[in-house]
C-alpha cells in the first residue's frame, strides 16, 4: 500500500474534503499551497480549515479533530474576573470598541508569541491575507481601551454566524480576558453559538472551551454560514449577558 500524500494546492483550488486519520504523521494537516486572498480563506473556513505556517514554509492548511470550541453557555466568568470587568464598567475612561484599530490589534497579536514559542505564526503574508479579510468585512477587531490607550485586544474571522477565534494579546493583566469576555458577550446577545478555538489549550479551557467532534463542528458551520452577518458594534447593554446584574446608564 502506497504512503498517503500531501494534496498540494493550486491557487484557486477546492479544498479537500478528506481529513488525515489519527494515524497520520502530522494529524489536522489536510494540504499546502494554493493562496491566502479573499475567496480562497473564505471557502476554506466555511469547511472548516484554516491556514496555520511559519516565515519559510508554503501555506499550510489545518482541520483538527476533534475541533476545540468555546460554547457560549459554558464561558466561565471567575470570580476575579467578573471583579475586574465591573471595576472596568465603573471606569468612564475605558471602553470596548470593535474594528477601530484591527491592524494594530493584528500586528500587536504578531508579536506576542505563543506558549512560550520564540516566533509568530502570524506571518507578514498573514497579516496582509487577514487585512484584506477585514476589509471585506469578514474579520473583526473587539479592542479594550483605557484613557485612550488599546491595552488588549482580539481578531477573529466571521462568516455569517460563524465566529473563529484567531488570536489575542494584553498589555495589562486580565485584558485579554476581558476582550473574549467581550466578544462572547456580543456573540450571545446576537445569538452565536460557538466560537472556534481552533487548538486546544489549557488557557482557553479555563474559561470553559472544549473539544467536539469534527463532524458536529462542521454539521454547526453549514447552518451558521448562512445566517446573517453580525453587527460589529459593542453596546454596553451586552455585558448583562456577561454579569447579569450591569446595569448602564
Amino acid at each position: 500500500m502506497s504512503e498517503p500524500h500531501l494534496p498540494w494546492l493550486q491557487p484557486g483550488e477546492a479544498f479537500p474534503d478528506a481529513v488525515w486519520g489519527p494515524d497520520a504523521p502530522v494529524p489536522g494537516l489536510v494540504a499546502a499551497g494554493g493562496a491566502l486572498d479573499v475567496s480562497s480563506l473564505q471557502r476554506a473556513y466555511t469547511k472548516g480549515i484554516f491556514p496555520w505556517f511559519n516565515e519559510g514554509q508554503p501555506i499550510l492548511w489545518w482541520s483538527p479533530a476533534p475541533r476545540m470550541v468555546l460554547q457560549m453557555a459554558d464561558f466561565r466568568v471567575h470570580r476575579s474576573l467578573q471583579q475586574h470587568l465591573r471595576k472596568l464598567m465603573a471606569n468612564p475612561g475605558c471602553a470596548v470598541r470593535t474594528d477601530t484599530a484591527f491592524e494594530t490589534v493584528i500586528r500587536r497579536c504578531a508579536q506576542t508569541p505563543r506558549n512560550g514559542q520564540s516566533g509568530t505564526w502570524i506571518v507578514p503574508d498573514m497579516v496582509k491575507a487577514y487585512m484584506q479579510l477585514h476589509r471585506e468585512g469578514l474579520a473583526h477587531s473587539v479592542e479594550v481601551w483605557i484613557d485612550g490607550i488599546l491595552i488588549a485586544g482580539l481578531y477573529c474571522v466571521a462568516l455569517g454566524r460563524a465566529v473563529f477565534g484567531e488570536s489575542m494579546f494584553t498589555y495589562q493583566p486580565n485584558g485579554s480576558k476581558v476582550a473574549l469576555a467581550a466578544l462572547v458577550a456580543l456573540c450571545r446577545a446576537q445569538g452565536v453559538v460557538l466560537v472556534d478555538c481552533q487548538q486546544q489549550t489549557r488557557h482557553m479551557a479555563s474559561l470553559g472551551a472544549a473539544p467536539i467532534d469534527r463532524a458536529a463542528f462542521l454539521q454547526h458551520l453549514r447552518a451558521a454560514t448562512v445566517q446573517p452577518p453580525l453587527r460589529w458594534e459593542f453596546s454596553p447593554l451586552y455585558w448583562q449577558h456577561i454579569l447579569p446584574s450591569a446595569r448602564h446608564d
